[in-house]
């Protein structure tokens, strides 16, 4: 369906450190669960309230995963861009379907930043080749000079 967009942006705290596993295939992955909380006032009684809510994050970029294998702990502070993915399976005990709606990082528009972690200063990796590729060439002429060549 064309003009459509999946896309998560978050700004959040590790509730636990990172789970790295491997894949059948030999790649690595990595999954862990990012808090974000919203905070408001209460108009009744103008005590402060907060709600976290939990986001299950997979990444599936192998240069993510050594990043956040090495330097993300529980704690830190990350802000990371992925898509919504939904998950269904069969529970073997019950028979019955199950679902994981996660945010997942893969191999291109995936970025992971590291905000405040422990022991380490802040890191940004991004994997974006949509933008890689519509940077200038620095051979092509400005379109400047296309503008003073144009008759009309």
């Amino acid at each position: 369906m064309a003009g459509s967009l999946n896309k998560v942006l978050l700004i959040g705290r590790l509730g636990a450190d990172p789970e790295i596993k491997q894949m059948v295939n030999g790649k690595s992955i990595a999954r862990f669960s990012l808090a974000t909380s919203n905070t408001w006032k209460d108009k009744n009684t103008g005590e402060r309230k907060e709600k976290t809510e939990w986001h299950r994050v997979v990444i599936f970029n192998e240069g993510l995963v050594n990043v956040v294998q090495q330097y993300v702990k529980k704690g830190a502070q990350v802000y990371i861009e992925g898509q919504l993915s939904t998950r269904k399976w069969t529970d073997e005990k019950s028979g019955q379907d199950k679902y994981s709606t996660e945010i997942v990082l893969q191999g291109f528009n995936s970025t992971f930043t590291i905000l405040s972690a422990k022991n380490s200063q802040s890191t940004s990796i991004q994997d974006n080749t949509e933008t890689k590729s519509s940077l200038p060439n620095e051979n092509s002429s400005s379109s400047n000079d296309l503008d003073d060549e144009i008759p009309f």
